[in-house]
């Protein structure tokens, strides 16, 4: 217990000689003082000097100055001085914390604990914020799952000013959650409750979701979903406590149960719109999912309040806002829904500013800008601005945000960026488990003198393939929104049966020509040579050894509305891609392939659907070239079998590819760690190879998991595949990984 003795024995003494005469306070001083301000304690004291002494009011002044928190003692004495008297406030500070650490903290480093702690090296060695730290420490561990930590603080002094306080810390064992009771819900089934929670009972693969454990930070969240859940089910008047928990320290669990009062249902007697001007009632009602004799839902007014609110502002309505009126109707068990539109005037886009951009040029910015300076504004545009931006994968960061200058009816756009390095210089190795042990040497830019255009040198020796490459693209070649492409290659690949040699050139070009559509164009010729065919291959594959000459034309088609490239959680891309042989040259054939990839969000979660359907054939009675095949297996096909070994074989048993495709992929991906873009997924694939006229049954399936990574260095896959369908001579399972891009 801290002392507070107030000398004032003499002052009475005082008192009493002068016959109740109050004496006067002549002067008034503080000692004691090291670290605290004299100015901040003279405030709390309300003796002046030149004034009566007041015996009262110095009792209060050392209540005011112990309040501060600063001070271990405080003391006032008296001295006779100049025919009047001297206060003398004697203060103890308390001393100061050099050193806060923690002993016994396991399962969260010292970093993480620290952010829990408000005490820090420099603060007062406050007892009650020691001890109420030490609370904040544990109602952490509780919020983690760890109901069994304790926390004691130790203070040891280590001079005369200064202390060291070390948290001693016994987390104890995680607390399972055994059951979790949902009491008083008659309308809504428990089930559907517990869908929508986070928290979960603890189960066998508990370790794998991380969950079973009772967190305060989800449980909260979950109060409110269970809320919502019933509010879009008309229950407007419903209450949900807050969980009551039963902990068996014995076996290490708890229950947690949750009372709910459900209250009444309400329908939707009417709905209606107010305030509007600029568009017709009807207009606005084709927006307007919730319906009169309909269950009320708050999911669908969010809805409908978004649905209106998007199309005013796309219309140039920039500060719009709509306020859903929800009023109980009296005796009855329904609310009149009432949309209120305060609409606000029609704004322009005034200044376009681009900040952050230390090397690309503003006009690579500004080309992808859906909005100029000038133009009626559009709320849908400015999101696809920056999606366009961010797709660049020129910046480690993408803002864009408006600010409003309403007396002018303008809506100025700061576009924030920052830059990140888009050059990369690789000498190195790898193992791929498609070709091996791999010797690599690349050379590339991204955004080439910050004018966006792509110059790739590339070279992969040893192993089964080896790749010489220079590549040059210009997003907008000639500042004309025309994408240009250049391509000169060689390259060398060990097949099973065969070897193959090839030279090339490529010139492609690519134009938009709505806000997600493409077209494109390509001429390729290149050489290729079969060799080292071996004396037991097939008659396909005999038949081509030798030099031949290829020149082909290709024109693509593609609609690309993702909202990230390398990672898309939202949107599709479908595309056609053509390709005809024979326009000089020894090969003639026809090539087609349709790609369609489809990713609809579920909160954090992606679930991504790609089909490929591939056709091929000779023309002119030539053959189809065995390079331009369909071989299925793989990383980039079917998951968990080998290359080709979803198609054709010929006689001998060899990977002989096919004239057709199909081939679908289901994924489900997740985020492992959000904050290194780390992602998890499960899959399966189905598909298969073959030849015209082929049988469609025999599709090939397979099911597995992965790691999809977007490091620093590009983006990276690790997937591991089991077969379904095992056939004899192949592996069970296979795990490949690759670099460069995602599926």
């Amino acid at each position: 217990m801290k002392r507070i003795v107030i000398c004032l024995i003499a002052i009475l003494m005082c008192s009493a000689t002068l016959m109740a005469a109050e004496p006067i306070v002549k002067r008034i001083e503080i000692s004691g003082l090291r670290r605290i301000d004299e100015f901040s304690v003279r405030n709390r004291i309300s003796q002046r000097v030149g004034r009566p002494l007041d015996a009262e009011g110095v009792r209060e002044d050392i209540k005011k100055i112990y309040g501060m928190g600063y001070f271990d003692d405080v003391r006032v004495e008296m001295d006779f001085f100049e025919g009047g008297v001297k206060l003398i406030y004697m203060l103890r500070e308390k001393p100061v914390v050099a050193r806060v650490s923690f002993y016994g903290n396991d399962e969260f480093d010292d970093d993480r604990l620290k952010e829990h702690v408000t005490i820090t090296r420099g603060s007062i060695a406050d007892e009650n914020l020691i001890n109420d730290n030490a609370l904040q420490i544990k109602a952490f561990y509780e919020s983690e799952g760890y109901w069994l930590a304790e926390v004691v603080p130790l203070v040891r002094r280590v001079g005369e000013s200064s202390v060291h306080i070390t948290y001693l810390i016994d987390e104890g064992e995680k607390i399972r959650i055994d059951e979790i009771r949902i009491v008083g819900n008659s309308m809504m089934d428990e089930d559907d409750i517990k869908d929508v929670m986070d928290t979960s009972e603890w189960w066998l693969f508990s370790f794998l979701t991380s969950g079973g454990y009772y967190k305060s930070s989800v449980i909260k969240q979950d109060i409110s979903k269970i809320r919502d859940l019933y509010f879009d089910n008309g229950f407007l008047k419903v209450k949900v406590s807050e969980p009551e928990i039963e902990l068996d320290r014995e076996d290490s669990e708890m229950d947690v149960t949750i009372h709910i009062s459900e209250g009444r249902q309400y329908m939707v007697d009417s709905v209606s719109i107010e305030g509007n001007s600029a568009f017709s009632t009807r207009e606005l009602e084709d927006l307007i999912h919730l319906k009169a004799g309909e269950v009320f839902s708050k999911k669908t007014v969010g809805a409908d309040v978004r649905a209106l609110t998007d199309f005013y502002s796309d219309r140039g309505y920039a500060m719009v806002s709509i306020d859903p009126g929800v009023d109980p109707l009296p005796g009855k068990d329904a609310v009149k829904v009432t949309y209120r539109i305060l609409e606000g005037d029609i704004f322009h886009v005034g200044r376009i500013e681009i900040s952050g951009n230390s090397k690309t040029k503003d006009k690579v910015i500004r080309r992808e800008m859906k909005l100029d300076e000038g133009d009626v504004f559009n709320r849908s545009l400015l999101k696809r601005s920056y999606q366009r931006l961010n797709n660049l994968n020129f910046f480690e960061t993408v803002q864009i945000e408006p600010k409003p200058r309403p007396e002018e009816k303008l809506l100025d756009i700061d576009v924030k960026v920052k830059d990140k390095s888009t050059g990369t210089f690789s000498v190195g190795g790898g193992y791929s488990t498609v070709d091996k042990f791999v010797g690599l040497v690349d050379l590339t830019q991204a955004n080439l003198f910050g004018n966006g255009q792509y110059l790739k040198l590339k070279g992969e020796f040893g192993g089964r393939a080896t790749l010489y490459e220079i590549s040059y693209r210009d997003p907008w070649f000639l500042d004309k929104p025309l994408s240009m492409t250049l391509r000169i290659y060689r390259s060398m690949r060990e097949y099973f049966d065969y070897d193959r040699k090839s030279v090339g050139f490529g010139i492609g070009f690519s134009k938009p020509f709505a806000e997600y559509w493409r077209a494109g164009f390509s001429y390729n010729l290149e050489k290729v040579e079969i060799y080292n065919v071996d004396d037991d291959a097939s008659s396909l594959i005999r038949d081509q050894e030798g030099e031949s000459v290829t020149s082909s034309i290709a024109p693509s088609l593609a609609r690309d509305s993702r909202d990230y490239f390398l990672d898309p959680h939202e949107g599709s891309r479908n595309a056609l891609f053509l390709k005809l042989a024979g326009l000089g040259g020894d090969n003639r054939y026809f090539k087609g392939i349709i790609d369609s990839s489809w990713f609809v969000p579920f909160g954090p979660t992606t679930f991504a659907l790609r089909g490929r359907y591939g056709y091929a054939t000779g023309l002119g009675g030539k053959e189809l070239p065995l390079y331009e095949r369909f071989f299925v297996g793989g990383i980039n096909t079917i998951r968990g079998l080998g290359y080709g070994e979803a198609g054709p074989r010929d006689d001998e048993g060899e990977k002989i590819g096919g004239e057709e495709e199909i081939i679908f992929n289901f994924e489900f991906i997740f985020p492992l760690l959000p904050e290194i873009r780390l992602k998890g997924l499960l899959f399966y694939d189905t598909g298969k190879a073959y030849n015209h006229g082929d049988s469609l049954s025999g599709f090939r399936h397979t099911a597995g998991a992965g790691i999809r990574w977007i490091s620093p260095i590009g983006p990276l896959r690790f997937e591991w595949g089991y077969v379904l369908d095992r056939k004899e001579g192949e592996e069970q399972s296979k795990f490949e990984f690759t670099f460069g891009t995602f599926f």
